[in-house]
């Protein structure tokens, strides 16, 4: 779906932004993916028309009343799909002979609506197929189940792609300490004047390190770094208050000399040319999630809509619905060119010679991500989080073999 602006309302971003900041967490150290971009506007059409206890708790993990939650969710989806390299979708699949309210059906925008035909084979091909369609070949499953129970799925599909503005080089990474020390690890490098990227935070979890890998479609990654003891849901909810405004970060060009934060160097150093230097050494990354939503039935509002004694949701329709499956597909993939993320949410009911030395002293900055850290995927503009995570596992190295034999026999022909 395609709009003519990317603004999203203020609020609904604060209120997305919450449910981030509160889901993540719940990350654990084995580290994952995950988009409450993607969540949010199913718990919103969900809180539209539900009663009850149902609603009012559909109300506090939204962050937003519900009489207005159903806009608020057209306006995220709106902009999302209007944002150059992203893609927003919303589907529908309902049994034969369950009725929806035609208000309801209404305000889901531009929404895929389909029938089960009771054949589950291609039921499942169904659902797989605009997964993979809505995501660009991300998700290429549904993580949902259908079987002779459910009467409902409503799903949202969300993928975002960006090329940085400057590349990185690949390089060799060797981290010296932490849990990665003496490892061989794929290593992402890069130069640039601009301090500015990079800026330390003091948070109510401890000091942070925030360094902005710029995308030419208005969406970055910001990556985190804390101190090593931080657990990796302090990280990414610091990393969410230093773009909320409520922590404030120190840019590159203020730090003083030493080590002024996680990763961080800053020195004087001898250069040839007079602009300063930000260094930049951190590990590519390839990360894939599923989550089940009702493990945390509580977090998404979804304790008393799964209670299937009663009927939660009259405003969907008359039949008697209650909440059977919630979860989420999520992919991000961090490498030297760019960046690309997708999630699948569903609700089912049911250098050369010595030379001179350099004339010019600078200021050089150099960090490095050689330990677990966390990633924000940001809207520049509206400082949306589509997507947040922690890196657990390196990349490692691969050396390949030297072929004696072959240059051998190259250089005797």
């Amino acid at each position: 779906m395609r709009r003519a602006s990317t603004a999203v309302r203020a609020e609904t971003v604060r209120a997305v932004n919450r449910l981030t900041s509160r889901w993540a967490g719940t990350l654990g150290t084995e580290g994952g993916v995950l988009s409450a971009a993607g969540v949010w506007p199913l718990l919103a059409f969900l809180a539209d028309g539900a009663e009850g206890p149902a609603r009012e708790e559909l109300e506090d993990a939204l962050g937003i009343r519900a009489d207005r939650a159903a806009e608020a969710a057209r306006g995220l989806l709106g902009a999302l799909g209007a944002m150059r390299g992203s893609a927003a979708a919303i589907g529908l699949w309902t049994r034969p002979g369950l009725e929806l309210r035609e208000r309801w059906v209404k305000g889901l925008p531009e929404a895929t609506l389909g029938r089960f035909t009771g054949d589950a084979a291609a039921d499942r091909a169904a659902l797989d197929a605009w997964a993979g369609e809505r995501t660009g070949g991300l998700i290429p499953t549904m993580p949902v189940s259908v079987d002779e129970r459910t009467r409902l799925v409503l799903a949202a599909a969300q993928s975002v792609r960006t090329r940085w503005l400057q590349p990185f080089a690949h390089d060799a990474l060797t981290p010296r300490s932490g849990p990665w020390a003496g490892r061989e690890l794929d290593g992402l490098w890069r130069s640039t004047s601009l301090l500015d990227r990079v800026g330390v935070a003091g948070t109510d979890s401890g000091p942070l390190t925030v360094l902005k890998v710029l995308g030419d479609t208005g969406v970055d990654v910001h990556l985190l770094l804390g101190e090593e003891e931080m657990e990796p849901g302090a990280v990414l909810r610091a990393g969410i208050d230093v773009l909320s405004g409520a922590a404030r970060a120190v840019p590159g060009d203020l730090l003083p000399l030493g080590e002024p934060g996680p990763g961080v160097t800053v020195r004087n150093a001898r250069s040839y040319g007079r602009a300063p230097e930000l260094t930049v050494t951190t590990s590519p990354f390839s990360l894939t999630a599923e989550h089940d939503l009702l493990r945390s039935a509580e977090l998404f509002g979804l304790g008393s809509a799964t209670d299937d004694r009663h009927g939660h949701f009259p405003g969907i329709s008359d039949a008697p619905l209650a909440i059977s499956e919630a979860r989420q597909s999520a992919l991000a993939r961090f490498d030297a060119k760019g960046f690309e993320a997708a999630s699948v949410s569903v609700m089912g009911a049911v250098a050369g010679g010595a030379a001179l030395p350099p004339p010019y002293r600078v200021r050089r900055v150099d960090v490095r991500f050689d330990r677990p850290f966390g990633f924000l995927t940001v809207h520049r503009t509206s400082r949306l989080v589509l997507t947040a995570g922690w890196v657990a596992e390196p990349v490692d190295h691969v050396f390949e073999e030297w072929d004696d034999t072959e240059e051998f026999e190259e250089d005797a022909a």
